[in-house]
């Protein structure tokens, strides 16, 4: 009903009890007492911090809680509307009217210019819905919000509307992008691609030269890498078109923004570029959107392969440019912010830029090969971009004791996120597997390269079954797990290991596996081949950590488990090969005469200890996988694995270690 005209708002607090009101209808789904008109007016008046008819209002901080309530609300309207959550058609008449005869969207993008950044957002954040409402509905942009964005991104320095702009752009693409719109999609970046293209160039150094990083830069950076992120990712959704140029800006301006993380002053900005490019090299765009069939789309189209490759070559053309050096790492922070150092108090590194790092240079070399001519021995280039790798993490202090085995960066640097943990590992496969290729060298010898280069992949895996304490259940719970790359990595793996066994068999016994577990050695205990490497060091993979509790399913049958194998260590009894090797924490595998009749024959048991576990772990493995397919409860046909796994026992039987034992 129409309020009468002395009961019409006069003030703030007056205009605030009347939305208020109106909230509680919409929170409740049913239409507002008051016609429609006046819930335009009184929601249009609050959006311009007037009160209809009043007087205006003096007090600065009754018109700000205004404005945002209004603000609020009206997004609200407009969410609830366009995901047709409310019955009825009144809060869409609503919203019509202040669309299409109130001119509602010149004020919302008028406050993209406040000062205010809480008014801004939220002008921004209304602004985002109500384009989406009107894409979804008449398939139109607003022509208002259009032209606002344009102009600050053609010709707007760093400020609170080019930030808005920024924002509100990266939100209705993001729900664009979730609806699964790609026409849409494709129009919307269409219009804003020479803006947004001119915007990049204006940011991004060119030549080599410095951008001024102070003020608002950093934080307009930030909000201009999230849109990159989410351009690039509307560019795998056209299916067979070709990328617009704003779609491609990760890899045609891929030197700018390696510049960038040299010459910018702010550490978070250098941060978020390293963390875009590994997504972006390793086709992870878009994973903390909660975008789910979204992102499978885009990862089965790929993007282009040419701005990959660009961006690969760049970053090896930075390193062999000694790009490396000029990265600055600060010390790992928390969630309350960083921490003063105290005297005598060792503070780590920031992994998340380490692992950033060392991914972007990896992912770049693998890269690098893809697109090597055939016959070309690229050996000595890889051997000094990997060494300039664990020369920049040694002066990172990324490890706390001396690393002298270069494998065991990839556990020390890897071993507390496990989706980085295996596109590593994966990606020094494919770094090996065509280092291999190109050498011609004997197995031995390549194998011996391989270690003083850190990308042996018998020696990675064999880390990552230490890591786990040879528990067959945590390599389950990667198989059935779609987070990580383990299931590609590991058959790849497999089927080079049954090629290999005697390389695998080396790798082995330059292993001794210490009776404290990864958790509670001592620095300096661990894995150490050749008496010299290092431990894994704080691994958060550890026995017990298990995605699905499978004993738990009713369907699934008991399954027989030593119930002590959870506190088992590395070193728990697996065999009677393994109860026979007695070495202290920490030793060598060779030990003094007084200890072993001689040092050979101990090197052949520790050797027999590590690769009983290892066969018996992926055993166990092929036993529980196989029940698993028996009754139907594994997630896909696991025929080959098993096939592969039955091959490696097969290779286990017939070696000449295995065969001295019976």
């Amino acid at each position: 009903m129409e309020l009468p005209e002395s009961s019409a708002p006069s003030s703030c607090r007056q205009l605030l009890c009347c939305l208020a009101d109106c909230h509680r209808c919409l929170l409740r789904g049913s239409a507002p007492a008051m016609s429609g008109a006046q819930v335009a007016k009184l929601l249009f008046s609050g959006v311009c911090g007037q009160v209809p008819g009043g007087q205006a209002e003096k007090s600065a901080d009754a018109v700000w809680e205004l404005t945002g309530f209004s603000l609020t609300l009206l997004g609200k309207i407009c969410c609830w509307v366009s995901a047709q959550s409310l019955h009825g058609d009144s809060w869409a008449g609503i919203l019509r009217l202040l669309l299409e005869h109130m001119d509602l969207m010149t004020q919302l993008v008028h406050h993209f210019r406040a000062e205010d950044q809480l008014i801004s957002h939220l002008a921004a954040k209304t602004a985002s819905e109500c384009v989406f409402y009107l894409l979804g509905t008449s398939g139109t942009v607003s022509p208002v919000w259009q032209w606002t964005c344009v102009q600050a991104f053609s010709i707007s320095p760093p400020a609170p509307e080019l930030d808005a702009c920024l924002w509100s752009l990266t939100e209705v693409l993001k729900k664009l992008l979730k609806q699964s719109h790609p026409v849409l999609l494709g129009e919307l970046v269409a219009t804003f691609d020479c803006s947004l293209t001119a915007l990049c160039c204006k940011l991004l150094p060119a030549d080599g030269t410095e951008v001024p990083f102070s003020g608002r830069w950093g934080t307009t950076f930030s909000l201009l890498l999230d849109l990159l992120e989410v351009l690039t990712m509307s560019g795998f959704m056209r299916g067979g078109g070709v990328p617009l140029r704003s779609q491609r800006i990760p890899g045609v301006h891929s030197a700018a923004l390696l510049t960038t993380v040299s010459c910018c002053s702010e550490y978070f900005v250098k941060k978020r570029i390293l963390l875009l490019l590994k997504r972006f090299l390793l086709q992870k765009l878009g994973d903390d959107w909660s975008l789910e069939g979204v992102l499978s789309t885009a990862r089965d189209r790929r993007g282009p392969s040419a701005d990959r490759h660009a961006l690969a070559q760049s970053v090896l053309q930075a390193v062999a440019d000694n790009w490396l050096q000029s990265v600055q790492v600060e010390h790992a922070v928390f969630f309350g912010g960083a921490r003063r150092r105290q005297q005598n108090e060792g503070l780590k590194p920031d992994g998340t830029v380490l692992r950033a790092v060392s991914l972007v240079l990896l992912k770049s070399i693998e890269l690098h090969f893809q697109t090597a001519a055939a016959g070309v021995d690229s050996r000595i280039e890889v051997n000094s971009y990997l060494d300039s790798l664990w020369t920049f993490l040694r002066r990172c202090n990324a490890s706390q004791v001396e690393v002298t085995h270069p494998c065991s960066w990839i556990s020390l640097l890897f071993g507390e996120q496990d989706d980085d943990l295996m596109e590593a590992a994966s990606a020094f496969l494919s770094i090996f597997l065509s280092y291999r290729q190109c050498s011609g060298l004997e197995d031995f010898s390549i194998l011996e390269e391989a270690c003083a280069s850190g990308c042996n992949p018998h020696c990675h895996f064999v880390l990552l079954l230490q890591s786990l304490s040879f528990d067959h259940s945590i390599l389950l719970d990667f198989l059935i797990s779609s987070e990580t790359c383990f299931l590609e990595y590991f058959v790849r793996y497999l089927k080079y290991l049954q090629a290999d066994w005697l390389g695998f068999t080396a790798a082995c016994g330059q292993r001794t596996v210490p009776l404290a577990d990864s958790h509670g050695s001592e620095p300096g205990e661990g894995l150490r081949p050749g008496g010299s490497a290092p431990p894994l060091e704080e691994s958060s993979l550890g026995v017990g950590l298990r995605i699905v509790e499978y004993d738990s399913s009713d369907e699934s049958g008991e399954e027989t488990r030593d119930p002590n194998k959870q506190s088992e260590s590395p070193t728990a009894v697996m065999g009677d090969v393994s109860s026979e090797l007695k070495t202290k924490p920490g030793s060598s595998v060779v030990q003094s005469d007084q200890e072993c009749p001689t040092a050979a024959a101990l090197l052949e048991q520790g050797t027999c200890d590590t690769l009983c576990r290892v066969v018996s772990c992926l055993s166990e493995l092929r036993a529980v996988v196989t029940r698993l397919q028996t009754k139907k409860l594994f997630p896909y046909n696991p025929s080959s694995l098993l096939k592969l796994l039955a091959q490696i026992e097969n290779c286990h039987q017939r070696s000449p270690l295995a065969l001295s034992q019976k």
